[in-house]
């Protein structure tokens, strides 16, 4: 028989180190993160922003957050089912939304830094590149700047990443990027060329004409199907002639005000009948089970305990016979 050496042997498993909870779950790449928020030496207690995008089943979740040696820190965030208070009435995970997102996080960032009014970044939308940093601006403050935070999600071009963080550099954010993964960008063929970045491609997504076309091939071909699939925007009077209007409207009532409408505070109360939880409402309602005591705990264990010995014994009678 072959020689096999055991690689994986006893000192490898007493050396073995568990990875982190959030890498074992797919949720952080620790690699990339230390890359992110590592600062240098001679910048101590220096904070280092970054633009976390993130992306769920239904929404857009943006956030402007630096690190800290006991967790994250958020700035200011921006959610995608907060676009309803501004206009856009369904799709809030679209690539249109993306931006707005990004836009509106941008916007309440700069206001909460008293920086809204010097840096109002690129108010006419056209998709062409820029950058906040090249423009000269009165005073000597210097603009925002952050780092993009993708996570997990791969940085394919067209990405919907992309969308949020084109919003948030309009919005008046520096934060360092390129074309090179933006919608309407397309690679040289030949070493030496130059690439071609389509600007207006790009300006379509951001005011979501592929949606509308999408919309209007839908309503012509299958009805049925068009009022299933945009239930949403038929029952806000939006159909694919809006889709444009909609999208520019939002853009403005950010920029204007970027807070957005409060919560309303409904006032629910809730009351308890042994383990049932019961809201005002009729309609909310839990199960959470009560805290016992010492001594009852103690009842229990004493009760299972004798349920195990009756039944080891019964066992034991059977056997006999």
């Amino acid at each position: 028989m072959a020689f096999v050496k055991v690689l994986k042997n006893k000192a490898y498993f007493k050396r073995y180190q568990v990875p982190k909870r959030r890498r074992r779950m797919g949720k952080t790449d620790y690699q990339a993160r230390r890359k992110m928020i590592r600062q240098d030496k001679n910048k101590y207690n220096n904070r280092k922003y970054r633009l976390i995008v993130r992306f769920t089943n239904t929404k857009v979740i943006c956030q402007i957050a630096y690190a800290s040696i006991i967790g994250d820190h958020v700035v200011a965030s921006a959610n995608s089912t907060e676009l309803g208070h501004f206009g856009i009435v369904a799709g809030h995970k679209n690539y249109a939304a993306a931006y707005a997102t990004g836009l509106l996080c941008a916007r309440r960032t700069l206001k909460k830094f008293g920086l809204d009014q010097t840096f109002k970044g690129k108010e006419t939308i056209d998709g062409e590149d820029y950058h906040v940093e090249e423009e000269e601006t009165e005073g000597e403050r210097r603009p925002f700047k952050a780092i993009l935070d993708c996570g997990i999600k791969r940085t394919t071009q067209g990405s919907r990443i992309w969308g949020a963080l084109k919003g948030a550099v309009d919005g008046g954010l520096h934060i360092p990027h390129s074309t090179k993964r933006f919608p309407g960008y397309k690679a040289s063929e030949e070493k030496g060329q130059e690439a071609e970045y389509d600007a207006e491609a790009h300006k379509d997504r951001i005011f979501g004409i592929h949606l509308k076309e999408y919309m209007e091939m839908l309503a012509e071909e299958d009805p049925t199907k068009y009022e299933a699939h945009f239930s949403k925007f038929i029952a806000g009077d939006v159909d694919g002639e809006k889709i444009e209007e909609m999208y520019t409207e939002a853009h403005s009532k950010i920029r204007e005000d970027p807070t957005g409408a409060p919560a309303k505070d409904k006032k629910l109360t809730w009351s308890r009948k042994g383990n049932d939880m019961t809201c005002s409402d009729k309609k909310n309602g839990h199960n959470r089970s009560t805290k016992l005591k010492f001594k009852q705990r103690r009842e229990k264990v004493a009760q299972k305990i004798a349920a195990a010995q009756a039944k080891a014994l019964a066992a034991a009678d059977d056997d006999d016979e």
